[in-house]
């Protein structure tokens, strides 16, 4: 028993805890090339989550890992068989629902642990905030802590040499040879400004690569994503155990 994962604890150590701090993960139901099982986000998001929250455990934090949320935002897949779509609005209503408790029972911190691309809970969190004054409330998308470049060469943002290296590492069982991949070659927009970043669209999926990847996963191997995983574990877990330590009125500094 894993007492920082609720899944795993019981009434018996909830009930004698005082809280500081609930990690919500949220992933994804999606296909990841032909190598990656649907899950790859959950799965990911799920070990991140687990030993993130141990790490700010064993330091003294008092973190709580709720159950992931396995569904996300896939709206730009509506033709990819069994890519699972929740709409932005559905996840307002599941995060106003899930704070709406931990309000209640006066938790006031909450992480979003996202592990999806396509989620962005920026806006989301911008409403709820008024809703919900006493709550602090962020996310975290782990994909994005600096430093993949010092063990991959290829960052592709989807199943390539990153996520493929993480599950050969984690879940190997769970990963065809790479034999089997595609090579995750992806297409760009023809309109140039839409590529710098500073004007947006959303990409129709079947339009930009062909068997769902985007970054060839040819180079990856469970050693870099061993290495890789404690990277970014070590840096969650130091954020988590300062965030549930840290008192909402000290959040600012001069």
């Amino acid at each position: 028993m894993r007492h920082y994962l609720l899944t795993e604890t019981n009434w018996k150590a909830v009930k004698q805890t005082e809280y500081q701090l609930a990690v919500l993960p949220w992933g994804a139901t999606e296909a990841h090339n032909y190598h990656l099982p649907y899950g790859t986000d959950n799965i990911l998001a799920d070990r991140i989550a687990a030993e993130s929250a141990r790490i700010a455990s064993v330091r003294g934090g008092k973190v709580i890992v709720l159950p992931t949320i396995p569904f996300g935002v896939n709206t730009g897949q509506p033709d990819v068989k069994f890519d699972m779509n929740l709409n932005p609005g559905t996840q307002f209503m599941i995060l106003k629902d899930l704070i709406t408790v931990l309000d209640r029972q006066e938790i006031f911190k909450l992480v979003i642990m996202n592990s999806h691309g396509g989620n962005d809970f920026k806006q989301i969190i911008r409403e709820l905030n008024l809703l919900f004054p006493k709550m602090f409330i962020c996310q975290c998308n782990w994909f994005r802590i600096p430093g993949a470049e010092k063990y991959f060469e290829d960052l592709g943002e989807h199943a390539g040499e990153v996520e493929t290296s993480l599950m050969q590492y984690l879940a190997p069982d769970l990963v065809l040879p790479l034999s089997e991949a595609g090579d995750g070659k992806a297409s760009v927009f023809s309109v140039s400004a839409l590529n710098q970043g500073w004007a947006w669209a959303e990409r129709k999926w079947t339009k930009v690569t062909k068997d769902t990847g985007i970054g060839n996963p040819a180079l990856a191997t469970a050693e870099k994503g061993e290495a890789f995983f404690k990277l970014i574990t070590e840096k969650i877990g130091e954020f988590l155990y300062e965030l549930a330590i840290v008192n909402q009125d000290d959040l600012y500094k001069d």
